[in-house]
């Protein structure tokens, strides 16, 4: 799907989180990045953060602009497999080692874990008084290194100028591999162990393709405020039913469905549903979109 990151987030940004304190350059003009990596976290319960953020060491240099790699579409399982295998059950309590370099003016973090890269980015004037968390969940056919590279996530990131911890998790690249974060409690845990405190804002999902088979597995997560999935209701409606109508909180909930593979899929799911908003094709930017359509509790 041609989408950008900075358009969605940047509609899901309204009335949830708020403008950040810097102007993010706007997307690059050759044409729209692949979406395929994104990930999150969450406030810190008193007693559970592991010290304040490591604010000594200078940043190197921003890594080089990477090549990107080719496009593949998804084909999902019907029957997804949420069991994680025991030698990722227990990733220990300790400090968790992390690197750090400068990416477009923000800080970002690359957090090595059990369960594969996490990638963390602040824009810059990043506020955390003020700011909430976009957790973005790659597809298939790459990882969380090689979406951080090849769809150049910071910069999409940095166009939505949101004032927003931006978390990408490593996720299953495949039908065969296993979900690597059923928990999203396991998730704000590492970030946390690696020193990084989470903003206590708003906490927005965004999920690509095979990553619904790790959101589907958040809906009942009580910090999860909005879900956005791009190309991804190849399964799992009975979960984000219930993120809409039925789990603690949902009536407050929000849920942005974006289709291509999906349309039949996604067109009937929203029939369920007299309150659901729709439109024919994705905005150029959160601008386009009327005012029903960015309050719709489902667009």
């Amino acid at each position: 799907m041609k989408l950008f990151v900075a358009v969605v987030a940047g509609v899901l940004g309204a009335g949830l989180i708020g403008p950040s304190v810097a102007r993010a350059d706007e997307p690059r003009s050759s044409g729209p990045v692949p979406w395929d990596d994104f990930d999150d976290a969450i406030p810190v319960p008193p007693g559970e953060a592991p010290g304040e953020p490591d604010e000594t060491a200078p940043p190197p240099a921003a890594p080089s602009e990477p090549v990107r790699g080719p496009r593949h579409k998804a084909r999902m399982s019907l029957t997804p497999r949420p069991h994680v295998p025991r030698s990722l059950e227990d990733d220990g309590e300790g400090r968790l080692e992390k690197r750090e370099d400068t990416v477009l003016g923000g800080r970002h973090f690359r957090i090595k874990t059990a369960r594969g890269a996490v990638h963390v980015w602040f824009p810059p004037g990043y506020d955390r008084e003020t700011a909430g968390t976009v957790i973005y969940v790659h597809g298939y056919y790459t990882d969380a290194d090689g979406a951080w590279r090849e769809h150049e996530l910071a910069r999409q990131f940095k166009a939505s100028r949101q004032n927003a911890m931006f978390v990408v998790p490593d996720a299953p690249s495949g039908n065969d591999d296993d979900v690597k974060w059923p928990a999203l409690k396991d998730l704000r845990k590492a970030v946390t162990r690696a020193n990084i405190h989470l903003p206590d804002g708003p906490v927005v999902v965004i999920g690509h393709s095979g990553a619904f088979r790790t959101v589907m597995q958040w809906v009942d997560h009580r910090l999860v405020d909005q879900i956005i999935l791009l190309d991804a209701l190849y399964a799992g409606e009975s979960a984000f039913d219930a993120f809409i109508a039925s789990v603690k909180r949902a009536d407050d909930h929000k849920l942005i469905v974006v289709a291509a593979s999906t349309a039949e899929e996604s067109a009937s799911f929203a029939r369920r549903y007299k309150f659901a908003v729709a439109r024919e094709r994705m905005p150029a930017s959160s601008g386009e979109l009327s005012r029903r359509e960015r309050g719709a509790k489902l667009l």
